[in-house]
């Protein structure tokens, strides 16, 4: 009961504009981080933190705009850079979004701390060293479990980094104070 309350709860953000504004930012965010200010290793290797404004929109509104909200990112990256768009990729973004704002919730009694460590570490290796390693691995011709390690261990690196970024972000009351005035509600039909 309570999980189709929450449900219900973050399809009516989807049409909350202060929640899509604050999404459209965070996609910008993402879209500067992860394509502009990425530092690549080869072809297939990227450091950036690029997931980090995905799953701070996933665990602050839920795992559906999350999930989203990383659909867009990657697209209008691709378009943006003149990357050529990879439906896997884009499918591994997804799962990012969807996982981190999942277990974020799944996981709603512990600590903030265990919370952020469970929802970045299993987005990104279901997402990010999973699925999209697969599909570069495709799109590249490329072996999957050379591609695997060398992700894994990339995404060890910058998953440390989100943690800490994203674990200070939560803890602060005035970005927890304006991520919940921003789902408020008030004033729309």
């Amino acid at each position: 009961m309570k999980n189709n309350r929450n449900f219900k709860n973050e399809l009516i953000l989807f049409g909350n504009l202060k929640v899509m504004v604050c999404c459209a930012l965070l996609v910008a965010i993402s879209i500067v981080c992860g394509k502009l200010l990425a530092f690549n290793i080869g072809t297939v290797l990227r450091f950036s933190l690029e997931n980090m404004p995905i799953i701070l929109a996933s665990v602050a509104f839920g795992p559906l705009i999350g999930g989203v909200t990383a659909v867009v990112a990657d697209l209008i990256g691709c378009l943006i850079v003149g990357y050529e768009i990879n439906p896997i990729v884009t499918i591994g973004a997804f799962c990012i979004g969807l996982i981190s704002g999942a277990v974020y919730r799944l996981f709603g009694k512990a600590s903030g701390k265990v919370k952020t460590v469970l929802a970045v570490l299993s987005a990104h290796l279901v997402g990010s060293v999973i699925v999209k390693t697969f599909g570069l691995a495709k799109f590249y011709e490329m072996p999957f479990e050379i591609l695997l390690l060398w992700r894994a261990l990339n995404y060890l690196i910058i998953g440390a980094l989100e943690i800490i970024i994203i674990h200070h972000l939560l803890k602060s009351r005035s970005v927890v104070g304006q991520l919940e005035r921003i789902k408020q509600n008030r004033g729309q039909k």
